[in-house]
């Protein structure tokens, strides 16, 4: 701490990112990355766009990825805000829609970003337990607060909750903003975005780095009402006017043109965890249905951080939680298929 600081980051408490470790031969699986890796295309728009335009600025706007976005889930491209990766999309949602004088609610065990900005922001958060099987309950929902946010699948158990289940709360809470979280969603859920046109207070979020590969370019976005868009531009013109350069636009416009790509990607991530989900059943662990490209689970007999550490010793790196409720399960992002024999392997060998 130093004298020089402000009170307000004095008192911070930072988002902890998943660690990126510098050793050879591992086996992450720890920060939910796709294994799979981009199209082939995207690599193609990136290098052509490494030319003299660099000394330009991009597009403040984004105005062609927008629209591409808008064609793929069939909205207006002013229902559409872009940001550097869907962090800066969440950071920006909090300071323009729920500065309200009332509590954010969100769930007790979820994306640990969530109360991050609310300390950044001073805004109030109140936790909302999930149930005793990890699940939102929509019931809960319905309380005065000043806007509710969820990841769908929710992170870090992984369970999905329906279209039905998410209308039930935006009924019951037409006078404050929900978002939706959607970072995992391609990998077997149905996105809230066609709901849009109907629920003026609802945002979903969405990010280029599961489903499309793209975790390195820092690609995010939201859709909701053009009122909403309007309050994220604002602020977004107030502190960064241009979020995405010329390399991230290019990139994320050739991921949304190549479809068969990424129906490819998400079906080898959904084989793949319902092979690991039947491995570390049969290895005698809990794991809570997924609808991500990661499970959560824990083993009956061994703690959540001995497995962790055991596995570390063995160069296969997980991600563990030392929190309440949660501290006994493991976050494990689903691999390649050598990636996640290896994993099995190393747990047999415990």
């Amino acid at each position: 701490m130093s004298k020089f600081w402000s009170p307000q980051v004095s008192s911070l408490v930072p988002y902890v990112p998943g660690e990126q470790p510098k050793m050879a031969n591992l086996v992450k699986l720890n920060t939910n990355e796709n294994p799979f890796g981009p199209s082939p295309k995207v690599i193609e728009a990136i290098q052509a766009e490494l030319n003299d335009s660099l000394r330009l600025y991009p597009d403040p706007e984004g105005e062609s990825l927008r629209q591409t976005i808008a064609g793929y889930h069939s909205v207006k491209p002013e229902q559409i805000f872009l940001g550097n990766g869907s962090d800066e999309v969440l950071a920006h949602i909090f300071y323009a829609l729920f500065q309200h004088g009332q509590p954010v609610l969100f769930p007790d065990v979820t994306y640990s970003f969530y109360p991050v900005y609310c300390g950044l922001y001073n805004i109030e958060g109140k936790t909302v337990p999930l149930t005793d099987s990890f699940e939102i309950n929509p019931e809960d929902y319905k309380q005065p607060s000043g806007g509710i946010i969820f990841p769908n699948p929710n992170a870090p158990t992984g369970r999905y909750l329906g279209l039905e289940h998410v209308e039930a709360i935006l009924q019951a809470n037409p006078e404050r903003v929900v978002v939706v979280d959607e970072a995992y969603i391609d990998f077997g859920g149905e996105t809230a975005i066609t709901l849009v046109d109907q629920y003026p207070n609802l945002l979903v979020c969405q990010t280029l780095s599961k489903a499309r590969s793209l975790a390195g370019l820092r690609v995010g976005f939201a859709i909701g009402h053009p009122d909403l868009v309007e309050a994220l531009n604002r602020v977004k013109n107030s502190f960064n006017s241009y979020p995405l350069d010329r390399l991230a636009l290019a990139g994320a416009k050739a991921a949304y043109e190549d479809e068969a790509w990424f129906q490819k990607s998400c079906k080898g991530v959904i084989s793949e965890r319902e092979r690991v989900t039947k491995s570390l059943e049969g290895l005698n662990f809990e794991v809570l249905p997924s609808k991500a490209n990661f499970v959560f689970a824990r083993h009956r007999e061994n703690s959540g951080e001995s497995l962790a550490k055991d596995l570390r010793e063995q160069g296969i790196i997980v991600r563990h939680f030392n929190k309440p409720r949660i501290s006994d399960f493991l976050r494990i992002t689903i691999g390649t298929p050598e990636q996640n024999d290896a994993l099995i392997a190393g747990l047999k060998s415990l």
